[in-house]
């Protein structure tokens, strides 16, 4: 047996490594040029319930630990007048320690052997040959064949249509990342209100979070719930013009969290949220199956990156577990990933709820009560 995957994140790679342990061999065709073709996000809390599971299925464990960044952990949440509601102290016991997710993706890549990942491979189709047979379609016009192909080539999987018509909606929700650099000696204020770890200071309909990374680094997340066309009016190639309206929005609130927007070193940058429907399911395709957002993309919630690293681990040792009988593999992957994910994601749904219709001054109490009830829900799930 011979495993083709599409895309190498973190899904793709944990099952290529666990693939490898198993003696089984396997190819990736990723479309970035490089492993350093572009930055790889900020970081990423990987959970002792699901994504250290598939860093222990891996056998990567010790190699894990030296990735954590210690006190990271942390959290405080504040208020729009940056007085602060809640502090968590990182003292070390928690199981959700904070990597950066270039990081996770370099130790990944470093266990395969060298040629495992084929570089510069845009897939633009894929179809079927028959008797479970497909055939892969890149920008250059090459193909490959396989008997047994993984899509986990994310949000807008170019293998998720062999499986199912569904494509990913717009929630109604975005992002805008900003990034301040040598904050503690450049940007004192936004540094000491985002203290230690990571910070949130929500409101009704947006939201400035941040997280200390590696070095002094401050990652700045600012949440609206806009549509579309409300930041297609906003101009993102004049930095300094789309900050400065981004902040508007947060008139009247205290300048050491604004700082976290109007400072920033780097230009915005748009993130729109999109999901595929909750409990998304197909029927048994023989010789083709997805992991990670390819298979159940959400709105951010914290369980996305450790959801498809566990994918590719269970997987994996389905396949392991199932020699010569692909379809007994897939099948068994498939009936465990679709009900979990399909929990998470009615979780996340709940946890929005929540927070609709509650007046602004209470959003951060109502939040930290939700953030509670949620993780614990997907902890026993």
């Amino acid at each position: 047996m011979s495993v083709t995957i599409v895309g190498a994140g973190l899904g793709g790679l944990t099952l290529a490594r666990v693939l490898h342990v198993h003696g089984i061999p396997v190819t990736v065709y990723e479309a970035e040029a490089s492993p350093l073709a572009r930055t790889q996000g900020g970081m990423l809390d990987i959970h002792d319930y699901n994504g250290q599971i598939a860093v222990e299925a891996a056998g990567l464990m010790a190699e894990f630990r030296g990735l954590v960044l210690e006190g990271r952990q942390a959290m405080r949440v504040l208020d729009r007048h940056g007085t602060v509601l809640v502090e968590q102290p990182d003292d070390g016991t928690g199981g959700r320690p904070e990597v950066q997710r270039a990081d996770l993706r370099r130790m990944l890549l470093d266990a395969l052997p060298a040629g495992t990942v084929h570089w510069g491979h845009k897939v633009t189709g894929a179809r079927a040959l028959g008797d479970g047979r497909h055939e892969v379609t890149f920008a250059d016009g090459s193909t490959v064949g396989t008997s047994l192909l993984v899509g986990a080539d994310g949000a807008w999987s170019r293998i998720r249509p062999l499986l199912t018509d569904a494509t990913p909606e717009y929630v109604g929700e975005a992002f805008v990342e900003i990034y301040l650099y040598d904050a503690d000696t450049r940007h004192p204020a936004a540094a000491k209100a985002v203290g230690g770890g990571s910070l949130m200071a929500p409101s009704v309909d947006k939201g400035i979070h941040a997280h200390r990374e590696s070095g002094d680094t401050l990652h700045t997340y600012v949440s609206l719930i806009r549509p579309l066309d409300w930041f297609a009016a906003i101009d993102f190639t004049d930095p300094e013009a789309a900050a400065a309206r981004v902040a508007a929005e947060f008139d009247g609130w205290a300048p050491e969290l604004t700082a976290l927007i109007t400072d920033g070193d780097t230009a915005p940058v748009l993130r729109p949220h999109h999901t595929l429907p909750i409990g998304h399911r197909w029927e048994r395709v023989p010789g083709v199956t997805l992991v990670g957002d390819a298979a159940h993309l959400m709105p951010p919630n914290g369980e996305g990156a450790n959801l498809a690293m566990l994918d590719g681990a269970e997987l994996a040792l389905a396949l392991a577990a199932h020699p010569g009988d692909v379809e007994a593999a897939l099948a068994e992957y498939e009936e465990t990933m679709f009900p979990r994910s399909a929990k998470v994601g009615a979780q996340g749904k709940q946890f929005d709820e929540l927070l609709a219709g509650v007046a602004e001054d209470d959003v951060p109490r109502v939040l930290i009560k939700a953030f509670e009830e949620f993780t614990g829900a997907v902890r026993e799930s």
